[in-house]
């Protein structure tokens, strides 16, 4: 999605909400932002099954906390903090990890959930077949991140840095940006070594 498409998205988003149609609001997000959520979240897990249930619960939590939403950030970069905190509680709890419940109050969101997965799903397996993908998935999840959300997710420094400090964090420092995106460099220097090891570049 353009930066412009995304922008009047926004603005849509926040008008239905401010006239407390929250369902409404749930249903535009996961639809329009549903698929890079997803894929996202594969990359973390580097396992489809468990993306979509992450998938799910992270929709559920979107859904739960849109009440108490405060719009500190695009409502875009709040679902990605609530993605990747329920990718970092998944990870803590894999072992006891119960399946998550449907959107059982909404059926409506529900079925969208599972049509975001099912045809996500198919496009992943086909675009993520070659060393590059290989690469990545040897990455720690919160440098899969920080590419996911920088490079697939064209998101700006200080939404990453949002996103990556979590839901309910403070606007990140100057400081903290700048930090971000010297990581970002080293790891885009570190991946383009292993890629010339791998003889994927000349």
């Amino acid at each position: 999605m353009e930066a412009a498409a995304r922008d009047a998205l926004e603005l849509e988003l926040r008008r239905s909400y401010d006239a407390g149609d929250l369902q409404a609001v749930a249903t535009a997000a996961i639809r329009a932002y549903g698929p890079e959520l997803y894929g996202f979240l594969v990359g973390l897990a580097r396992d489809a099954d468990a993306a979509g249930e992450i998938f799910a619960g992270a929709c559920e939590k979107l859904w739960r906390a849109l009440p108490g939403f405060r719009w500190d950030s695009t409502l875009r970069v709040w679902a990605y903090a609530i993605a990747r905190h329920h990718f970092h509680h998944w990870l803590r709890d894999r072992d006891k990890q119960r399946r998550q419940q449907p959107l059982s109050d909404t059926p409506e969101l529900s079925a969208l959930v599972v049509a975001v997965r099912t045809t996500t799903a198919v496009h992943l397996r086909t675009d993520v077949k070659d060393g590059f993908a290989r690469l990545r998935e040897a990455l720690t999840p919160d440098d899969q991140a920080l590419l996911g959300l920088r490079v697939d997710g064209g998101m700006a420094w200080n939404e990453i840095a949002r996103v990556l400090a979590g839901d309910d964090a403070p606007p990140p420092s100057p400081r903290e940006v700048a930090a971000l995106r010297k990581r970002f460099e080293r790891l885009k220097r570190d991946l383009r070594e292993r890629a010339r090891a791998a003889n994927l570049l000349p």
